[in-house]
């Protein structure tokens, strides 16, 4: 079978060294006794279907629309953009013919004036040619603040948008903006203008229930709370598909999930793939092969900063010490992943090494509280003003490694008089409203901060980005730093990278400071497939390994 990255058996090589290869970010394939290992060609049309095993259930398919990570696995197949980004963080056109640049003369060198020539005869699923009209009304739509954009960072800086022609467009930057490549690639689909201009409310039109794109799949059915199938759109302008029929199959319960992936029921097993407990007996399945993906993505327990008793950073402070961090990892994740105190990956440019190291310390939790007002009451929970240190945590309902990590910080919180009750919901009803609109209390989740390879963090951070407060992004903490702004705005507006570092590093020490998230590890995910299914590669600059299904096939 053709790899990517390294072919290593595991009696070769301590497991040890394996972690430190997948956390260096190469994706090390771990492959069972009977994986097919011979060269291939991809078929001559596309055949027969893929399986992908997903934990949690894509509900948003109007891509500009506030959504999760699972939703971008399907966007990615459904949807283009202007361009994409490979594993090694290159740039690759799609609908755009070239990817602008200071060289070709896409981009000016103050960075404000943009040109994009885009490919032609591209067509949408059902027929209709892609011009320069559509990427004008996607811009416009993100835009209009009567539409809830998943994000206008970037895009809310376009000003004097022209149509050169059906395949060129140009536009200002009221300002320059670093990471809008990053931004325009898999985080700004384009949408269809001639179907959705048609549409009284484009949020909640006909489109979002059968989508259209110019994507290498096109929509065929979805059954909500079981599947979604797609089928291969055989006029697509790229390479690909070589596969007919794409099955995301929705499993919440991650022990089904590897279950399924065991007995051959699912070909891919995806987000959030095997679990740690699982790893041990998946990498010594027959025809499999399974691999430790490096993600961006950071665990975290993040807080709801506008509750009373997580305005006292003293109470941050206080779970952030009294949570055992190293036994979670070691004792629940089996060691897989990486403890983290930023909200970058390692692998970033901007990462800063420095930040204060997690400890562990009961004891100085408690005299932090003490210190700080929080007394405890006759059942031994803390109170002060007459605010019980008391909240409720939720993330979603069948994750059971985050089950038991809910029930390790339950007891050990309780120990310096924090009440915690757990709270977990179906999916679809914990990333809905009740975490876009800030309606928990704390949360679990996994967050890949970045714009792609960019550290543009705006969307989580920058005070102006709080969804319930009528902003547009994703900071549901509603976190609030002036000094933090500040630098967001700095380091978005330099284009130079050796300026942008340390502007990102401190950034990174004000939020470690702050801490409107308890930073608890980076990801690895355990991902895998069935050995003939060739062309599985993980992508450490996105939110979903089903980037490249299109160029994914069968062996014989």
């Amino acid at each position: 079978m053709k790899h990517s990255g390294l072919s290593l058996t595991l009696p070769d090589f301590s497991r040890r060294s394996l972690l430190r290869l997948a956390m260096a970010g190469t994706a090390v394939p771990l492959l069972g006794p009977a994986s097919a290992r011979g060269q291939s060609r991809p078929p001559s049309k596309p055949t027969g279907q893929v399986i992908a095993g997903i934990s949690q259930e894509p509900t948003v398919f109007n891509p500009l629309l506030l959504h999760i990570e699972v939703d971008e696995g399907v966007y990615m197949n459904l949807f283009s953009p202007l361009w994409s980004v490979d594993p090694d963080g290159k740039f690759v056109p799609e609908l755009a013919a070239e990817v602008p640049t200071l060289a070709n003369g896409g981009i000016s060198a103050d960075g404000t004036q943009w040109r994009i020539k885009l490919r032609s005869g591209v067509s949408w699923h059902d027929g209709a040619p892609f011009t320069s009209e559509d990427v004008k009304y996607t811009l416009d739509l993100i835009n209009d603040h009567n539409f809830p954009a998943f994000s206008r960072a970037g895009h809310e800086l376009v000003r004097d948008i022209t149509l050169v022609s059906p395949t060129e467009i140009a536009w200002r930057m009221e300002k320059p903006f670093a990471p809008y490549l990053s931004i325009l690639a898999w985080w700004m689909f384009i949408v269809p203008k001639h179907i959705l201009e048609k549409e009284a409310d484009p949020q909640k039109s006909k489109f979002a229930a059968a989508p259209v794109g110019t994507g290498p799949f096109r929509w065929s059915e979805r059954v909500p709370g079981d599947h979604i199938t797609l089928v291969a759109n055989e006029k697509f302008y790229g390479t690909g598909p070589h596969i007919e029929r794409l099955v995301f199959k929705y499993i919440p319960d991650l022990t089904v999930l590897f279950t399924q992936f065991r007995t051959g029921d699912i070909d891919y097993i995806g987000l959030q793939g095997i679990s740690a407990d699982h790893y041990a007996e998946a990498r010594s399945l027959p025809d499999r092969t399974v691999v430790l993906a490096p993600q961006s993505s950071i665990e975290t327990f993040d807080f709801n900063l506008a509750r009373p008793q997580f305005k006292d950073l003293a109470v941050r402070k206080a779970l952030y010490l009294s949570t055992d961090k190293d036994t979670i990892i070691k004792d629940v994740y089996y060691g897989l992943p990486s403890p983290a105190e930023s909200f970058l990956p390692s692998q970033s440019w901007a990462f800063n090494p420095d930040l204060p190291k997690h400890e562990y310390d009961p004891d100085k939790a408690r005299m932090l509280l003490d210190e700080a007002g929080w007394k405890p009451g006759g059942d031994g929970i803390r109170v002060k003003d007459g605010v019980r240190l008391e909240f409720t945590t939720s993330t979603t309902a069948g994750n059971h490694l985050r089950e038991q990590v809910q029930q390790v910080l339950q007891q050990g919180w309780h120990d310096i008089g924090a009440k915690v009750a757990i709270k977990n919901l179906p999916p679809a009803v914990m990333w809905g409203d009740y975490w876009m609109k800030s309606q928990f209390d704390t949360g679990m989740a996994g967050i890949d901060f970045m714009s792609g390879p960019d550290p543009e963090v705006s969307d989580y951070f920058r005070s102006t980005s709080t969804p319930v407060k009528g902003g547009s992004g994703q900071n549901t903490f509603q976190y609030v730093n002036p000094e933090a702004d500040a630098l967001l705005q700095q380091g978005s507006t330099a284009l130079d990278r050796s300026a942008r570092v340390p502007i990102y590093q401190k950034i990174q020490a004000i939020v470690r400071r702050d801490l409107p998230f308890l930073p608890l590890f980076q990801y690895v995910f355990v991902e895998g497939t069935k050995a003939r299914l060739v062309g599985y590669k993980p992508n450490v600059n996105v939110r979903s390994n089903c980037w490249n299904i299109r160029t994914w096939y069968w062996t014989t």
